[in-house]
This record gives structure tokens, sequence and C-alpha cells, in this order.
């Protein structure tokens, strides 16, 4: 296996040419390099590590230095594997302030930050400046006490149109990646088929260009309970290995996600 980094235009090459993208959270560094190896594309150094990590209820206490910190520890044994890092809650309120926010993660060793909502001019600024940028549509984390809990978006024809109206801005705006996360897979579909990069799904059903989970869901080991779009690839029992290898296979055949962990 390669020892060269992926890079964006490495996983925008498997959009164009059909093969789909398989992504985990990773937060330490044991767990990096059993991912890296098991051949995953794609690191999040996710804030849902508030709660896997931290036991807390929501990502909304997570710090910049929390992401910093689990950020270097991910990419310090990684090789392949591309990786992005989760901006957490009200680090990114405006253009300038969200730049020095994500340099402090590109210099921690990602190689892209992923920001929550409809952010199109902090997107444009973030990628002028040279940082690569994932937005992140649909159910958004950091905005749970707005929505009022994890719920499914998208589902009323005008949110779906605000959805894929926002997906298509900020393509625009330069980001080049989108998570859809909690949205109907009809809408995913829609929105996969009319942007050139790369929709990565959670929840959002098998036609995106890719998948990505939460490690500790998947492996079962989470504190809370398991989500219904996430699967348990620890059964039937099987090593940490295998079960990373299987979830590998089960994108790239587009076994996962079924009809049960979609909406």
């Amino acid at each position: 296996m390669t020892s060269k980094p992926l890079s964006i235009h490495d996983l925008a090459a498997m959009k164009r040419q059909g093969e789909k993208i398989a992504c985990l959270t990773a937060y330490d560094a044991s767990f990096s390099a059993l991912i890296d190896n098991a051949g995953i594309d794609a690191m999040l150094v996710g804030d849902s590590l508030g709660m896997v990590f931290q036991g807390r209820t929501s990502t909304l206490a997570v710090s910049l230095d929390d992401m910093i910190y689990h950020t270097r520890c991910v990419t310090a044994v990684r090789r392949r594997a591309f990786v992005i890092a989760d901006m957490p809650f009200l680090t990114y309120p405006d253009p300038l302030g969200a730049a020095v926010n994500a340099a402090k993660l590109i210099q921690a060793g990602a190689q892209m930050v992923k920001l929550e909502g409809a952010r199109f001019e902090v997107v444009r600024f973030l990628v002028d400046q040279g940082i690569p940028v994932c937005g992140h549509l649909g159910l958004q984390p950091q905005s749970i006490n707005r929505l009022g809990g994890y719920k499914v978006q998208g589902i009323e024809p005008a949110d779906a149109d605000k959805i894929i109206a926002d997906a298509q801005k900020l393509q625009e705006a330069g980001a080049g990646l989108l998570v859809l996360e909690c949205v109907p897979a009809k809408l995913a579909d829609e929105i996969s088929s009319q942007l050139v990069i790369p929709v990565i799904g959670i929840g959002a059903g098998v036609d995106c260009d890719g998948q990505v989970l939460v490690l500790y869901d998947m492996l079962d080991i989470g504190v809370g309970k398991r989500p219904r779009f996430s699967k348990n690839f620890m059964q039937p029992p099987v090593a940490i290995a295998q079960a990373l290898g299987n979830y590998l296979i089960a994108v790239k055949e587009r076994r996962f996600p079924t009809v049960d962990h979609s909406f």
C-alpha cells in the first residue's frame, strides 16, 4: 500500500471513476493506524469525540484545543488516508476568525477542515487562503439546540430545496467535499448526482459518493445508543481489523448502507 497520503484530487478522481469513498472517524494514534492499515480512504477527526471520548451529550463542549490534540494524534501515524478535521462550535463566526482557527488544525496535520451549515463567505475566504474545506448539510449537530433533537432533515419539499441550493452554493464557494447527514436517500442521490465534488453520506443512503460512520458506533463500543443509520460491524464476532475491512468492502461494493440504515 502506498505511503503517500491521498489528496482531495484523489477523492475527486474516485467520484469520477465511480469508486465509493470509505471514511471513518478517528481520534487517536492506535485506531488511526488500524483504520489506515485496513485501506480506509479518509479519516474524520470528528467533534463527535465530545460524546465518545468525553462522555458528553452533544458536540458543543468540544474545544479547538481538543481538536488540535486529537488531530495531531491521528496524523502522527497515518500513512495513506486523507485526514479531515472538524471545526468545533463557534470557531468560525466570521471569515478571518475561521481562517485563524482552521490554520491551527492544518498545522496539526489535517488536510482539510469541515464546518457545518451554509457558511458560504467563510468557505470562500478559507479556500482563498489555501485551506481546503468540507461542507456539512442536513442534520448539523452543532445546531442541536435550535433543531430540538437529532432528526432527519429535508423531508419537506421546501427544506429539501434549500439543502440542494445550499449544496450547490457551497460547491461554488470552493468546498472540495460535502457531508450529508440524516437526509432522505432520494435527496442525497439527487445532490450527489448534481455536484462535481464528492458527497459523503451518513444516514443518507447508498447513492452518495462515499460513506462515513462514527468509529465507536460501527465497533459497538460507544457509550450511547447506536444510531439507526449505523451498523455493528463486530457481528458476527470478529477482530477489529476484520471489522474495519468488512466495512471497507461493504462500502466499496454498495452493500452498506442498506434500506434499513437509510431514510
